[in-house]
């Protein structure tokens, strides 16, 4: 085990989040249709005395670098199946926003695990890793899958889902993160006393993906944790208010937010709802990506 190993993992958007009440273990019920866009982290494992984790980009001292970190449970769960020991640095370039709706954090354990995977030369089935996935989060499996699924269960159960064309999109990171479980915990207060539907995913929006229909697609956006994140992140209504302004087909926030995130027609379109964007000054940085794109990848 010498050198270093590194993958590439995509941020993700969720095109729905139907959310349903909360389970008896706290979890939530979900049709989450994720996609997988064009902007990465890369993570590098390097073999060493003792397993740590360093970080760069954007953000990264937001990023912790003790054994919470998904990367670092990755790494310790694939060696505990194989007897081995963790010992590896892990290193992790940024270019996801962080605590930003966009699994970062999910994609950098994926990264973690397959890279780790490599190293070691476990040989480990693709199931296996989806397993292990599936315990360090409810992202995670889909970081490791990409393109574009349906999850359900609390996410982890995934359905891979045909694609018929390419999808442009802008998103506006916003200034500091918003915390999963309080968006969840919004999401329940919001709701209390409320029958709460079953989540399903809606067939117009699945028809919209196969077929590659960009305007249908806009007409069937939805997320169930929209009206939490911007109770919890008023500021957020004049991001996706100035993103449809500025030419968006539509405007939605990326699953638990703050980032928002504006499918468009095209390059030309994004890059003029970047400039509204940045001329109104409700949002950090604008970034353009394209979707689908290939799940966590040895680069």
């Amino acid at each position: 085990m010498t050198g270093s190993v590194t993958v590439r993992v995509p941020a993700k958007v969720n095109v729905q989040l139907a959310v349903g009440g909360a389970r008896a273990d706290g979890f939530h019920d979900l049709a989450n249709v994720f996609l997988a866009v064009g902007l990465y982290d890369e993570v590098t494992v390097t073999p060493a005395d003792t397993l740590r984790i360093t970080c760069e980009g954007p953000d990264a001292a937001q990023v912790p670098l003790d054994r919470t970190n998904l990367a670092a449970r990755a790494a310790e769960k694939l060696a505990a199946r194989y007897g081995l020991r963790p010992d590896v640095h892990i290193h992790i370039a940024k270019d996801i926003p962080v605590a930003g709706g966009m699994a970062g954090g999910s994609a950098d354990g994926a990264g973690a695990l397959v890279a780790c995977d490599a190293l070691w030369g476990t040989g480990a089935s693709r199931e296996e890793l989806l397993e292990i996935c599936a315990e360090l989060g409810s992202d995670v499996p889909f970081s490791l899958v990409g393109g574009a699924a349906l999850g359900t269960g609390r996410g982890e159960k995934l359905r891979v889902l045909p694609v018929g064309g390419s999808f442009h999109w802008v998103f506006a990171v916003a200034d500091g993160g918003l915390s999963t479980p309080a968006v969840y915990g919004e999401f329940d207060r919001l709701n209390d006393g409320v029958a709460v539907p079953e989540p399903v995913a809606s067939g117009v929006l699945l028809d919209a993906l196969a077929s590659g229909d960009v305007p249908a697609l806009a007409g069937a956006l939805s997320n169930d944790l929209q009206r939490a994140a911007l109770s919890l992140r008023p500021s957020l209504a004049s991001t996706l208010a100035v993103g449809v302004e500025g030419g968006a087909l539509a405007a939605i926030v990326s699953g638990s937010g703050p980032t928002t995130a504006f499918l468009v027609a095209d390059a030309e379109g994004g890059a003029k709802v970047v400039s509204a964007l940045a001329a109104a000054g409700v949002c950090r940085a604008a970034r353009v990506a394209v979707g689908p794109v290939s799940g966590a990848v040895l680069v």
